[in-house]
């Protein structure tokens, strides 16, 4: 007698493996993984004592893994939105990086995850950027991750620039490795904030701890960072980066706007990740990543919302639509890139360039039961004529009824599960007046009213 599971049921279900995409399908969810997937009249037939959720008029896809953000942002959106990124960092992050403790970091995740979870996340890769505190900060994004329910790849975007200790910023990478440890559905990675924020006493660190767990690396978001590493090095960051052996290790690059021929070939022949940032790209005016381009050499390029301060919102949905529409925009070509494309980046394109393939990014037997469900009964899905372009360009956060993780529902009827948002909200409201008191937002120079 077969163990009893759950039908998840969808008119369109959308697999990013092959087959690609199945009508009138269901996923057959057993304990924490996929147990069967196909046509729903032949899975019914075989489980008809299966618990079924969704139905005939739901589309089925993959959870969606956000392969960059900042939850150390949490409590500082809607901020210095006439700044490039060189003078909001001077502006926003330089001021507030020294004023972040475990609490800040704890409710500041759970007000950035609520949003991700709402817009079909099933994994954040996130680097949180802090200097180094008494105790260790970045402990409080694992606690947060594993209230909501909500996978994560985290890691401490170490900078030493600013005057931290090389021991402390190694005290908390032991800190959050530890946590990730203790979680069912966090795992670390070593962060780095930038290449020019890091001594070359600490990328030296860097790069050994990566050789055995993975980095996170912003790369080329903007000329002046290529300008700024090329005239120190004679290299590009990349280049260096390359030279130094960072790539030797499973890497995750955030950005990659300023690459040139080289830089991509670089990024292909190491089969480093690149972590596409449509809309913060666009809000501050940093460029536009040659997705097409790098996806043609076979870099696996995934999707990311961002910070919640340099986004501003959390949405992946309109991030997985900004990937195409910028595409078009910069190449002018309506072929540029495809709602296709587009779901197989925030998918399995997200997961590989993780390599959390193995596991995740598509529906399959035996990877874990990461899904999402969208409401067909929604007037925004009421008619599907291709449900790619229906998820892609039609639905938002409201068409998200329910968001599988590890076999679990961690959003049900489109709200959370494990937290009380309104809860959320108010507990963050204090913490994120006292850290804009302490950081003087508002007050620094390049804010201030003219």
């Amino acid at each position: 007698m077969s163990e009893t599971g759950t039908l998840v049921r969808g008119g369109h279900v959308l697999t990013s493996a092959q087959p690609d995409a199945i009508e009138n399908g269901a996923v057959r969810i057993v304990g924490e993984l996929i147990d069967a997937i196909g046509p729903w009249a032949d899975l019914r037939c075989r489980f008809p004592d299966d618990e079924v959720h969704g139905d005939r008029h739901s589309i089925i896809t993959p959870g969606f893994i956000n392969t960059h953000g900042h939850f150390s942002e949490g409590l500082f959106t809607g901020i210095a939105e006439d700044f490039t990124l060189v003078e909001w960092i001077e502006a926003v992050i330089n001021p507030t990086a020294p004023h972040h403790d475990q609490e800040k970091a704890y409710v500041g995740t759970l007000l950035a995850g609520i949003q991700m979870l709402r817009s079909g996340i099933t994994l954040a890769s996130d680097m949180f950027v802090c200097d180094p505190a008494d105790q260790p900060v970045t402990p409080g994004v694992v606690r947060a991750l594993d209230q909501l329910a909500l996978r994560g790849v985290v890691t401490f975007g170490a900078a030493d620039r600013r005057g931290a200790a090389v021991s402390a910023i190694l005290e908390e990478h032991a800190a959050l490795r530890e946590a990730c440890e203790s979680s069912r559905l966090s795992r670390f990675r070593v962060g780095i904030a930038l290449l020019g924020a890091q001594s070359e006493e600490l990328f030296q660190e860097s790069v050994m701890l990566a050789a055995d767990h993975g980095s996170h690396i912003h790369l080329h978001e903007v000329r002046e960072e290529v300008t700024a590493i090329r005239a120190a090095t004679g290299r590009s960051p990349i280049e260096q980066c390359a030279r130094l052996g960072l790539f030797d290790g499973p890497t995750i690059a955030a950005h990659c706007v300023w690459v040139d021929e080289n830089d991509r070939d670089i990024l292909a022949d190491y089969q480093v990740g690149v972590a596409h940032n449509p809309v913060s790209n666009m809000i501050l005016a940093s460029g536009v990543c040659p997705v097409p381009a790098l996806r043609k050499l076979g870099v696996n390029v995934g999707i990311g919302v961002d910070g919640p301060a340099s986004n501003d919102s959390q949405n992946m949905i309109e991030a997985i639509k900004m990937a195409v529409l910028l595409q078009r925009v910069d190449r002018m070509q309506a072929t540029a890139l495809s709602a296709r494309d587009a779901l197989a980046m925030a998918t399995i394109e997200g997961a590989r360039s993780l390599h959390v393939d193995s596991e995740l990014g598509s529906l399959e037997v035996g990877k874990q039961a990461d899904l999402v469900v969208f409401d067909g009964r929604s007037p925004t899905l009421a008619n599907i004529h291709d449900p790619y372009q229906a998820v892609v360009y039609c639905a938002g956060p409201r068409e998200v009824a329910e968001v599988w993780v590890a076999g679990s529902k961690s959003v049900a009827g489109g709200e959370v599960v494990h937290v009380d948002p309104a809860e959320v909200a108010e507990r963050s409201r204090p913490l994120a007046r006292e850290l804009a008191r302490r950081a003087h937002l508002g007050q620094h120079s390049l804010l201030a009213p003219s």
